[in-house]
């Protein structure tokens, strides 16, 4: 138990925040008939937990080091079951989006804690032996997530894909508090709240104007008007990040061009690699027919290669430097992405295959080295820093990435249909009924498409609005890689990783608080 209880209880909390990253995508047309929730809503039951999530990871990782790293995480996974319970209870689209909202700062919590609680722990070959193992099991995680999301909404319903995270959450806690040890960070410092709630406020109005503009437009006046909130937040949070003592994240690394590289890379892969992936469950459901388990078992062949790459990667990678594993990787995703973008009306799951294998093999690249690479690009003192910063980069990477891409695809079905009926049609698309899909439609707007309105004209407006999505993912893809093999070089003063190998050592190098300045 001295050995093996610590990771255990802190590899519980990880898997089942990651797996709820990705568990909701193949239930959410069950979401929608079930809730009568539109395109946006499901929208934000997907990045309302992914922003949570991205936008208190640096804050409660501070706020940890003060307050006694088990003690928030603890709380982090009561608020998370509290949190699953309401997800599950939901009422209306509402009611759940804000509970996701909860789940991600519980989410929060518990990720911003895992590697210090490790490292507090663990020391030399068993540190080592431990991060492998949490890195395992945060792959398998994001592996699992849609098939067992089908096998459950599938057999006991959707509201099981929360609830099933209340025994886990139990016997984490009792866990946590039995074998693992309270540790904090040193002494005297000042958690970043102002910094917290510039951050916060910047990736939330951000987000909001992406997914506006999907149903106004992006020159309506409250689009613009959260994109300029966005800039307003950001220019504050480097304002304070400047004058703390204690900063959340140092604006003087981003001088460092590397580190800009992988920051920009984690930014682009989380979002390129999954963001389509909720619209593409979508699609394979409600218009291909397919079963929540069937539709969750066509991601396996991503989930595959990824584990395929990482493993062998890991031995046949080594010494490589992660400019190429990172870049290179995101490369791959976007030829995954763009080989993904010719669907019609009359496209099976069959055609997704290839693309998926494609991205799959640059998950396996990016996500094992990313995180070295980040490490590397600093001094040794910010290697906590940079390690918190990659992981909150890769989150709302995430988040805009739904967002920006469930805005491109109604924006693309416009350029077949009336902006009302694409509107229409998007949400008839996520009740899984074609017919359905008028609901909501002005009177005009309907009779305009009558005889024309049918299961054929639905599937190939969504499958040119998946198109488009696809391409856009995939140019984001594109953009990070090539920054990364441009930015990410060997430089003085340690600037440049020289492989993803250096994770592990980075690590050891301030293990107790990854978060610290």
């Amino acid at each position: 138990m001295r050995t093996w209880g610590p990771l255990t209880a802190v590899c519980l909390g990880t898997f089942m925040l990651l797996l709820d990253v990705t568990i909701a995508v193949v239930a959410l047309p069950d979401m929608a008939r079930g809730l009568d929730a539109s395109l946006s809503d499901l929208q934000w039951v997907m990045d309302g937990y992914a922003l949570a999530l991205a936008a208190l990871l640096l804050g409660l990782g501070a706020a940890a080091d003060v307050l006694g790293r088990r003690r928030v995480h603890v709380a982090g996974v009561v608020l998370f079951a509290a949190a699953s319970l309401l997800c599950g209870l939901a009422t209306g689209p509402g009611m759940l989006v804000a509970a996701r909202g909860l789940q991600g700062v519980g989410a929060a919590a518990m990720f911003a804690t895992t590697l210090p609680l490790l490292g507090s722990v663990y020391q030399g070959r068993r540190r080592s032996m431990a991060l492998g193992v949490w890195g395992a099991v945060s792959g398998a995680a994001a592996a699992v997530g849609p098939v067992l999301g089908g096998l459950l909404t599938d057999g006991p319903g959707w509201r099981w894909i929360f609830w099933v995270n209340l025994p886990v959450s139990v016997a984490a806690v009792w866990l946590t508090l039995r074998v693992v040890p309270e540790s904090r960070g040193a002494r005297g410092r000042r958690v970043d709240w102002a910094g917290t709630a510039a951050f916060a406020a910047f990736a939330g109005a951000l987000t909001y104007g992406a997914v506006r503009a999907g149903s106004h437009g992006w020159t309506e006046a409250g689009t613009l008007v959260s994109f300029g909130l966005a800039v307003v937040a950001l220019a504050a949070f480097v304002a304070v990040e400047r004058r703390v003592a204690d900063p959340l994240l140092d604006p003087r690394l981003f001088l460092r061009p590397a580190f800009s590289g992988v920051m920009l890379g984690a930014l682009a892969f989380n979002g390129a690699a999954f963001g389509v992936m909720a619209y593409t469950s979508i699609w394979l459901q409600t218009l291909l027919g397919m079963s929540p388990v069937r539709g969750g078992l066509v991601f396996v062949w991503l989930s595959l290669a990824s584990f395929v790459v990482a493993a062998a990667g890991g031995r046949l990678l080594h010494g490589v430097p992660a400019r190429f594993t990172v870049g290179g990787g995101l490369l791959f995703i976007a030829a995954g992405q763009y080989a993904m973008a010719f669907l019609d009306s009359s496209s099976g799951a069959s055609e997704l295959i290839p693309g998926l294998l494609l991205v799959g093999v640059g998950t396996g690249l990016v996500s094992p080295g990313i995180a070295g690479a980040a490490l590397a690009a600093v001094p040794a003192e910010r290697a906590g820093m940079a390690g918190g910063a990659v992981n909150t980069f890769r989150q709302l990477g995430y988040a805009l990435g739904i967002a920006v891409f469930g805005t491109v695809l109604t924006s693309r079905m416009t350029d077949t249909l009336p902006h009302d009926a694409a509107h229409g049609l998007a949400g008839g698309a996520a009740h899984g009924l074609a017919g359905g899909a008028a609901h909501g439609l002005a009177g005009g707007a309907a009779n305009a498409l009558e005889g024309v309105f049918s299961e054929h004209a639905l599937r190939a407006a969504f499958a040119s609005g998946l198109n488009g999505a696809a391409v856009t993912a995939g140019t984001v893809a594109a953009v990070g890689g090539v920054l990364v093999l441009v930015l990410v070089r060997t430089g003085r003063g340690g600037a440049g990783p020289r492989a993803a190998a250096p994770s592990a050592p980075a690590a050891e190098r301030e293990p107790a608080a990854p978060y610290r300045r």
